[in-house]
């Protein structure tokens, strides 16, 4: 990564020992901190797990991840599409995630794909192109939402269930270790109304903050887990998966 030195926590941060979303509204929005809280604790979990030697983080932004995977890997070379308005100095390489990818076969031993393939026209290439780049047991990380609003328009393509997930790995070669869905319809309904409550004037901030507030505590209690673990079959709020190079 270019420009270590000059690094600093975006849309995650280390509060302690727990990786959580940033509370500042520029990094994240209010009516996001919910989801992104939750996609943390699953990063860290699985980072920890199965991070290792020269990792590959494709669409990298920020690169929000840096401080959750560093001291697991040798070297990290972040990705991400050119931006002529914001020139992002963390990048190794500028280049289109939906074309080949300019890196040798079986180059890196972790790939990161964190909140990108719903924004890829044609998923199966870029997945292809990751398995190609992997190292024989090496590992891919990745998170996509479901249940979640249109965003990033005109660059939103895709919601993927489990199936599709594994359907795309195991087409490309990789085998998947696990699928797990993030969040259920407390999750999700938490979700929806954060986003929207948000842009009532005066009264939607403290209402979008709190609500979220109240349904972390929710999902601490026995009763939440178990409400959130059974919905999440059926009603995914979004997915992470882990799968490995054959």
């Amino acid at each position: 990564m270019k420009s270590v030195d000059i690094w600093k926590p975006s849309k995650y941060i280390l509060k302690g020992d727990k990786l959580r979303a940033s509370r500042d509204p520029i990094e994240v929005s209010l009516g996001s901190r919910l989801i992104t809280d939750i996609v943390a604790t699953f990063y860290q979990k699985y980072l920890k797990q199965y991070a290792n030697g020269r990792l590959l983080d494709l669409g990298c932004g920020k690169v929000p991840l840096y401080e959750a995977y560093k001291s697991f890997v040798k070297e990290n070379i972040c990705v991400d599409w050119e931006n002529t308005l914001h020139k992002n100095p963390y990048l190794d390489y500028q280049c289109d995630l939906t074309k080949v990818l300019p890196f040798k076969n079986e180059e890196y031993n972790t790939v990161i794909l964190s909140d990108v393939l719903e924004h890829i026209p044609e998923p199966q290439l870029l997945m292809q192109e990751i398995a190609r780049v992997l190292a024989s047991e090496g590992v891919l990380l990745l998170n996509v939402p479901f249940f979640y609003w249109i965003h990033e328009e005109p660059f939103d393509f895709h919601r993927y269930t489990e199936f599709a997930l594994k359907r795309l790995a195991e087409n490309s070669g990789l085998e998947v270790i696990q699928i797990s869905p993030i969040g259920g319809v407390p999750e999700i309904l938490t979700d929806i109304y954060s986003k929207n409550i948000i842009q009532v004037p005066l009264i939607g901030k403290f209402f979008a903050i709190t609500t979220q507030w109240f349904t972390s505590v929710f999902l601490g209690t026995k009763i939440g887990i178990k409400v959130s673990k059974r919905t999440s079959k059926k009603f995914p709020l979004g997915y992470f998966m882990v799968a490995k190079k054959k």
